[in-house]
C-alpha cells in the first residue's frame, strides 16, 4: 500500500498545517506564477514538508489535470502531508478567503456599480483587464506555440470560437484527440505502476457522488437556474485546461450569448474585480453565478447561485486529486497526455485571442452587427458608435501596464483613476 502522508509523528501538526496553508490563502493575489511561487517558499524553503523534486512533480501533475493549478497544488501538497482531510484543509484555505472577498465585491457592485462615477472608474479597469488578457495571451503563447502544428492549432482554436462560434469543449476534445495521435508512445520512458491504497475506488465514488448529487438533487426539486448554474460549471470544470483566462472564452460564450445572464460589460468588470482578489482567478465563476442570480431573483438567489457555482467548480478539483494523486509518478510520464495538453494549450492560445478580440470591441463600440456567411458568424462594429474616452484609456494602459511592470492590482487602482480623470474631462 502506498503511504498517502508521513508517518503522524513526522507530519506537521493540524494547527501548524492550518496555519501555513491560512496564510498561503490570503497572500495569494497575483495569479497563478506568484501563488505557486510563495507555496515553494513556504513548503519547499520555509518548513521544508516537500523536497524541491517532489514539489516540481506535484506541480506537473497538477498541470496535466483540468482546474486551477495553484489550488490543486496546494490540495495535493495537503494530501502528501495529511492524507485526505489534509488534501481538504489546504485546498480549502487556498479558497475560502477569496470567495469571501468575492462576495463582497458582488454587494458592491450591485449597490454602486450604476452611479456614474463608479461606471466611470470601472471604464478604466475594463481596459486593464483587456491588457491583462493579452498579457496573459502573450505568456501562454510563448510556452505553447513552438512548431507549425501548434500555430495551426491556435488558429483553428480561434476561428472555431470567433468564426463559427462552435462549443469549446468541442474545441478542447478536438484538440485533445490532435495531442494524442501525434504523439508516439514511448516504451520506456513510463515507470511501472505503484501499488495504491486498498480501496482506493471508495474515493473516486464518494467524491464523484458529493460532486454530483446535489447537483442531481437541485434537478429533481425543480430549482432550474440553480441547477442551470450548476450543469454548467461542472461541465466547465472538465474542460478548464490551460487557467482561468483561458476557460472565460467558454464562459463569456455561454452567460452571455447563450443565456443572457449578465451583459459582456459586466464580465469583463467580474474579471477586473476577480484580479483584485487573494485566491485562484477562477473564482470569478463564483461573481458571475452571483451577479446572474441577483439579476434574475433577488440577493437570496444570488447567494444560493454563488455556493452552487463553487460546488460545481472546486468538488471536482478535490475529485481529481484524490484519485489520481497515487498514480502522479506514472502520470508525470506519459509522452500521449502530455502531448494532449499540449495540443490543448495551443488551442487555447486561439480561443484566448477571441476572448481578447471580443473584449476590445465590445469596449471600443456600443453597437455591433452580426453577419452571416454559411456556417460563419462575424460580428462586425459600426465605425460610428466608437467610445472616444474607451480609446483613449485603451492605448493608455498598455503603457501604465509597462511602467508598472506587471503588478496587476496596482494596474487595475491607476487605470481606475485614470478612468474618473478621463469622465471630468468629459463632463468638463
Amino acid at each position: 500500500m502506498t503511504q498517502t502522508s508521513p508517518p503522524s509523528h513526522l507530519a506537521p501538526s493540524w494547527g501548524v498545517l492550518f496555519q501555513c496553508f491560512g496564510l498561503i490563502g490570503l497572500l495569494s493575489f497575483g495569479g497563478p506564477a506568484a501563488q505557486i511561487a510563495l507555496m515553494h517558499r513556504e513548503l519547499v524553503d520555509r518548513y521544508r514538508w516537500l523536497s524541491e523534486e517532489q514539489f516540481l512533480r506535484g506541480l506537473s501533475f497538477c498541470m496535466l489535470l483540468p482546474g486551477p493549478e495553484a489550488m490543486q497544488l496546494a490540495t495535493y501538497a495537503g494530501w502528501r502531508l495529511r492524507g485526505i482531510r489534509g488534501g481538504l484543509l489546504a485546498g480549502s484555505l487556498f479558497v475560502l478567503p477569496g470567495a469571501f472577498v468575492i462576495a463582497a465585491l458582488v454587494w458592491l457592485y450591485v449597490t454602486f456599480g450604476t452611479l456614474p462615477t463608479v461606471q466611470a472608474a470601472f471604464l478604466g479597469i475594463k481596459a486593464a483587464v483587456v491588457v491583462i488578457v493579452m498579457q496573459a495571451l502573450w505568456r501562454i503563447s510563448r510556452k505553447a506555440l513552438h512548431s507549425t502544428g501548434a500555430w495551426l492549432l491556435a488558429l483553428g482554436g480561434f476561428l472555431a470560437i470567433f468564426a463559427f462560434n462552435l462549443p469549446f469543449p468541442l474545441v478542447v476534445f478536438g484538440a485533445a484527440l490532435i495531442g494524442l495521435t501525434r504523439v508516439p508512445e514511448a516504451e520506456d520512458s513510463v515507470p511501472p505502476a505503484r501499488a495504491v491504497p486498498a480501496h482506493h475506488w471508495r474515493t473516486i465514488v464518494i467524491w464523484t457522488a458529493l460532486w454530483l448529487l446535489p447537483l442531481l438533487g437541485l434537478s429533481l426539486i425543480g430549482a432550474e437556474f440553480l441547477a442551470t448554474i450548476g450543469w454548467f460549471f461542472a461541465k466547465l470544470a472538465v474542460v478548464t485546461f490551460g487557467g482561468a483566462y483561458a476557460v472565460l472564452a467558454y464562459m463569456t460564450q455561454t452567460v452571455v450569448s447563450t443565456h443572457g445572464w449578465i451583459s459582456t460589460g459586466q464580465m469583463i468588470d467580474a474579471l477586473g474585480l476577480a484580479e483584485t482578489t487573494p485566491g485562484p482567478l477562477v473564482l470569478v465563476t463564483q461573481f458571475v453565478a452571483m451577479l446572474a442570480g441577483v439579476q434574475t431573483g433577488g440577493a437570496v438567489l444570488g447567494l444560493a447561485a454563488g455556493i452552487v457555482a463553487l460546488w460545481a467548480t472546486f468538488a471536482p478539483c478535490f475529485l481529481w486529486i484524490f484519485a489520481t494523486a497515487p498514480y502522479v509518478e506514472r502520470l508525470t510520464h506519459q509522452p500521449r497526455l502530455r502531448g494532449a495538453l499540449q495540443a490543448i494549450t495551443a488551442a487555447v492560445a486561439g480561443m484566448m485571442l477571441n476572448l481578447s478580440v471580443w473584449f476590445l470591441l465590445h469596449l471600443l463600440f456600443s453597437r455591433q452587427t452580426e453577419l452571416q456567411f454559411g456556417p460563419l458568424s462575424l460580428g462586425v462594429p459600426a465605425v460610428d458608435s466608437i467610445e472616444v474616452r474607451a480609446l483613449a484609456l485603451t492605448v493608455l494602459a498598455p503603457l501604465v501596464a509597462f511602467a508598472l511592470r506587471g503588478r496587476i492590482l496596482w494596474l487595475l487602482a491607476v487605470m481606475a483613476c485614470l478612468g474618473l480623470i478621463a469622465d471630468g474631462f468629459t463632463l468638463g
